[in-house]
């Protein structure tokens, strides 16, 4: 179907699922932070101008219930996955790559990092705040302010406390992040921290080189397109974007469920693209080398390649929300 038409279909059954009544829309419908009905709707492109609607669930149950009343034609454009529980990327694996573990200077993307009271996540990339001087780390908020539990002017290490991240490993401080709303539609879990004098960083330490300058615009992806990431769990990692504006992504944090809308979603070319603790991790398109995406959450099931799917903030989005720019190399 035409990406409006598959838009006109996601908003009806939005209203739908939004107007029934507390535990009569879905079998696994939760209470949270804010209640979430268990059901993410998104497109996924299937050709040039052509996309069917991605609708995931996180129990089996769901489906008969979501696609009642659809008629035949309707339904022949879905894309429905069973993915489970939707969870934050920051509880790493011990077995993770050690290089992206340890004490590493300068900094590069990819590495251990986070908050004095978060395990570990990943230094996404480095940005700027105009009108003031030196980089900035960029990653998740659950990962650099504790989901906004924590102050600004916080500690912030390299590598994070789970991979052994001491007082004497400090790179900065937190400074800022993007509060998370009260109700659905959060679109972002991003957070920066201000480098310490004399901490080296090296911006294009990507695999393969620098990125981009230029950020993907958020409608600006192809069907089927292939990206890359590095975090510090799983590495250098490839996939591909299988669905967009994927709005209803239900995320499990400590205080409970939070609801994110217009996000990316992600899959491995073979097995997971992400796991615990690359939570933070910037996706760029392989084509071109564009940013794309912050890497934030995702599920253990669910990817037609045999792992979960991973789930992004558009990255122009998140800059937009920090009020920084993006800094290639």
């Amino acid at each position: 179907m035409l990406p409006d038409t598959a838009r006109e279909l996601k908003a009806r059954l939005s209203r739908r699922l939004s107007e029934s009544p507390p535990g009569g829309v879905v079998a696994s419908s939760v209470e949270g932070a804010t209640r979430w009905s268990g059901v993410a709707l998104g497109l996924r492109p299937v050709a040039p101008e052509q996309v069917h609607l991605a609708i995931r669930l996180i129990d089996q149950r769901d489906a008969d219930i979501v696609l009642a009343g659809l008629d035949d034609a309707a339904l022949a454009e879905v894309d429905v996955r069973v993915i489970g529980t939707v969870r934050l990327l920051s509880s790493p694996d011990p077995s993770a790559p050690e290089e992206l573990q340890r004490r590493v200077r300068p900094l590069r993307p990819g590495l251990s990092v986070g908050h004095s009271d978060v395990t570990a996540g990943t230094l996404g990339g480095f940005v700027r705040r105009p009108g003031t001087d030196g980089l900035l780390v960029l990653s998740n908020s659950h990962v650099l302010a504790d989901s906004g539990a924590a102050a600004l002017g916080d500690p912030v290490l390299q590598p994070g406390i789970a991979d052994g991240g001491r007082n004497a490993d400090r790179i900065g401080r937190l400074a800022g992040f993007v509060p998370f709303g009260d109700g659905p539609g959060t679109l972002v879990d991003a957070a920066v921290a201000a480098l310490d004098a004399g901490v080296a960083a090296d911006p294009a330490g990507y695999p393969g080189g620098a990125l981009r300058g230029q950020v993907a615009a958020p409608d600006d992806v192809d069907p089927d397109e292939l990206v890359e990431k590095v975090g510090r769990t799983t590495g250098h990692t490839r996939g591909r974007i299988t669905a967009v504006e994927v709005d209803g992504v239900g995320v499990q944090y400590d205080d409970g469920v939070h609801t994110f809308d217009d996000q990316v979603e992600v899959e491995g070319l073979s097995g997971g693209f992400s796991a615990g603790g690359d939570s933070g991790s910037v996706i760029w398109r392989t084509r071109d080398r564009a940013p794309v995406g912050l890497l934030f959450a995702g599920s253990t099931e669910g990817g037609s390649a045999g792992g979960g799917v991973t789930f992004a903030n558009p990255l122009a989005t998140v800059l937009a929300g920090l009020g920084v720019t993006w800094v290639a190399g």
